[in-house]
């Protein structure tokens, strides 16, 4: 055991959406920050595939196994790297509606409150969408809730295909809206991620240490179990106890609950600050599908995401409860997450060789359907020995189901309009449901309340049970929206960092 010599103000662990945010938010304080991250740098040729390779190699999965829901063993689709999963997000970054933190009414059941009201977010957001560089025009999305202006900077041009298509959704009542898209200045990684502006920004600071491949196998705790003393942490094979006044996790949703529940102690029997049984439950995570639309012309697959549609996000003209929303999904050939789920394609993506790939991928036009979550303590992380189980079966299905038929029946109006060139009928509109193994965008695990009999940490992030330690991820959320979660990490984040300043 390797004891390290220095005290810091605060150990950060994870540099994803959360971590890398905050690290960089709490480095231009001054204060001494350790960032310890599982993975390192990702290559830039990893970053940015565009291939078909994309498809034929687990290329985003660490190697490690968990088990799923059949008890069979599965290897998840997560980034172990600096930036975390933002490094394979697709930079599209949205806010939350405003009624979605005072609880929704699904087709299932009702979300529960936040307990903080959008307002109380609202700065954070904006604050999010200045430091992340986020790209969009406000006013479009007809679901769009209230801003303070417009975003930093203006959408970039999309594919002209791409852009004939809005027209003619338009045409037939739709409200297509530029994504908001996260962009750098460059042109060899050009999405924007946790590592460019959070990891990066607190590396220049010299009170930042940032050590890579450095797995937190537990925490320890002072005898009395009310403090965080150290963090124990695996780095090339040898093990290392790091201390700090302050500490916070960010390793994700469904690891920072596995670090809760293997630092279990005689005061912590079912792992740190679980004294709710609350840590690892209401695992949630955005229900979605990909439809295949038919090109009329062949296309590169390879191009970025470029709109949404929330026209049925609260309903439609046959229900009154939420559906979801729609967002293109850019080329195929550079989708992580579709290459995750190919419609129909599992097997035959496979087997086929590359010629035929790249006709396929040229000849289609990808949309992802997104749907809300209610939490479910039955879903879970849980501990199997040395290896974690992940319980889950998704709710509010109906719902997406019918935001799945309302799209493919609104698809095959533009598809017989004769204005309509960019696209053709087809037979059939192929489609598939992100698998378990896609665990992105998962949250819910770590609740945050007023309650500590039904939650994790308060609304500051701040465990219920122990003085020093905080959780800035994913996890604390009480819902999973309709639209992705990352810029609410991120908001929620900064959020979290004042907080800590404050207690420093």
């Amino acid at each position: 055991m390797i004891i390290d010599d220095n005290h810091y103000d605060v150990i950060v662990i994870g540099s994803g959406a959360a971590g890398g945010t905050l690290a960089g938010q709490l480095a231009s304080s001054g204060k001494t920050v350790l960032l310890l991250e599982r993975g390192g740098a990702m290559p830039l040729a990893d970053q940015n595939v565009a291939d078909v390779d994309l498809f034929r190699k687990d290329r985003y999965h660490p190697g490690e196994q968990w088990f799923g829901t059949d008890g069979d063993p599965f290897s998840p689709q997560t980034i172990y790297a600096l930036g975390g999963n933002t490094k394979i997000w697709g930079g599209v970054l949205e806010r939350m509606r405003e009624q979605e933190f005072s609880g929704v009414q699904l087709q299932d059941g009702t979300t529960p409150s936040w307990e903080i009201s959008y307002a109380d977010l609202a700065p954070f957001y904006e604050r999010a969408e200045q430091l992340y560089r986020v790209h969009g025009v406000a006013g479009v999305d007809p679901t769009e809730p209230p801003r303070s202006g417009d975003y930093p900077a203006r959408p970039r041009p999309v594919e002209p295909f791409m852009q004939e298509l809005r027209v003619a959704l338009e045409r037939h009542g739709s409200h297509p809206y530029d994504l908001p898209l996260s962009w750098s200045e460059s042109h060899l990684d050009p999405t924007g991620d946790a590592e460019l502006f959070g990891v990066d920004l607190a590396r220049k600071v010299a009170t930042v240490t940032v050590r890579e491949r450095a797995k937190v196998r537990r925490m320890h705790v002072n005898p009395s179990g009310t403090e965080v003393r150290a963090v124990e942490v695996e780095i090339d094979g040898h093990a290392w106890l790091f201390s700090a006044h302050v500490v916070v996790l960010a390793a994700g949703a469904v690891n920072s609950a596995e670090i809760l529940l293997r630092s279990a102690t005689d005061h912590h029997a079912r792992g740190l600050s679980n004294g709710s049984d609350q840590v690892g439950r209401n695992l949630m995570k955005p229900q979605l599908t990909s439809i295949i639309q038919l090109a009329a012309a062949p296309n590169s697959g390879r191009y970025g995401r470029s709109f949404g549609i929330t026209d049925y996000y609260w309903g439609d003209q046959n229900v009154g409860f939420p559906l979801g929303s729609i967002h293109s999904g850019g080329g195929v050939l550079q989708d992580a997450l579709f290459a995750e789920s190919p419609p129909v394609l599992s097997l035959v993506t496979k087997l086929m060789p590359t010629f035929g790939l790249e006709q396929l991928a040229s000849r289609s036009v990808a949309w992802w359907a997104m749907s809300a979550m209610r939490p479910d303590p039955h879903n879970r992380v849980a501990l199997r020995g040395n290896h974690l189980e992940i319980h889950f079966v998704a709710n509010n299905r109906e719902a997406h189901d019918r935001l799945v038929y309302r799209w493919i029946d609104t698809l095959k109006q533009v598809e017989a309009d004769p204005l309509t060139h960019v696209v053709k009928p087809a037979p059939t509109h192929p489609r598939g449901e992100a698998p378990l193994t896609v665990l992105g965008s998962v949250c819910g695990t770590c609740r945050m309340g007023s309650n500590p009999a039904t939650s994790v940490v308060d609304l500051q992030g701040k465990s219920h049970e122990l003085a020093n330690l905080y959780i800035a991820d994913a996890s604390l959320f009480p819902s999973c929206p309709g639209v992705g979660i990352g810029l609410t990490v991120i908001a929620n984040a900064l959020r979290i960092g004042e907080r800590i300043l404050e207690a420093l």
